[in-house]
């Protein structure tokens, strides 16, 4: 028999909790980011210069638009 073994090493309920704890540390981290960049872009406002003389065929959409921050 493996005497040797304990609840409480790396692979029992102590690596359980460590890598529990990462992955939610991860979810959060990535939650907030997400929440920034969407305030972020939320804020940015674009605007069409000469939006009469935007082709349908053969205009580049980059253009006509202009940041408005």
């Amino acid at each position: 028999m493996n005497e040797n073994r304990s609840i409480f090493s790396i692979d029992g309920i102590t690596g359980m909790l460590i890598a529990t704890g990462l992955l939610i540390a991860i979810l959060v981290g990535l939650s907030i980011w997400a929440i920034n960049v969407q305030n972020t872009t939320a804020t940015n406002f674009y605007d069409l210069k000469d939006a009469e003389s935007i082709k349908m065929i053969g205009s580049k959409e980059s253009d006509h638009i202009v940041d408005v921050k």
